[in-house]
């Protein structure tokens, strides 16, 4: 009996250390998969190379609407949707006459037809890791800058201010001073070249 006793012990001892080391194990693993997926939104993605976009990859959709692109990139980069909320473009294009300092020159139809090709492609609407990292870290948020977005800001936290304030960047907010292909939806750390 003292045995069998001594068995059951053992066994019951040996169960609940094998389910801690299980749940260490597998909480291990979710944080290496979370690293993995962040070093996967740095690298030039094999779903790019294949030309697909918005499909679960890091890449986001280029911008493709004549009207954004006119009369958006007329003044500056006309930013990929999918780097902002519906809630943010809404927001944006509903105070037209204060535009960062400045006054939108928007007939109806044009706002109507920039504020639709933002809201279907916004980040909330797409499945690009990305994206979907952009709406993760905002909560409840809704910024009308990229540069308030807290994964951004994560995202450029080593470069300093003295490199933002360079005449060639201006700020963070000038994206294709150093991510060349940034209208075409990519922000790979390895094609971001920071100029002098």
């Amino acid at each position: 009996m003292k045995k069998f006793c001594l068995f059951i012990t053992a066994f019951v001892v040996a169960t609940v250390a094998l389910s801690h080391w299980v749940v260490a194990d597998h909480r291990g693993k979710e944080r290496d998969l979370e690293s993995s997926s962040d070093r996967d939104d740095d690298r030039h993605g094999e779903r790019h190379r294949n030309g697909a976009h918005d499909r679960g990859g890091p890449d986001l959709n280029p911008v493709s609407d004549p009207t954004y692109k006119e009369k958006c990139g007329a003044c500056h980069l006309a930013y990929t949707p999918g780097l902002l909320s519906a809630e943010s473009w809404r927001k944006m294009l509903s105070q037209p006459e204060d535009h960062f300092g400045e006054s939108l020159d928007l007939d109806p139809e044009a706002k109507n037809s920039i504020a639709n090709y933002l809201e279907a492609n916004s980040a909330d609407r797409s499945t690009a890791k990305r994206s979907v990292k952009i709406m993760r870290s905002l909560g409840s948020q809704a910024p009308m800058r990229i540069t308030e977005i807290p994964y951004i800001r994560k995202k450029h936290h080593e470069i300093s201010a003295a490199v933002l304030q360079r005449q060639s960047i201006g700020s963070l907010s000038n994206c294709s001073a150093c991510h060349a292909r940034a209208e075409e939806g990519i922000y790979d750390d390895d094609e971001v070249v920071i100029p002098n």
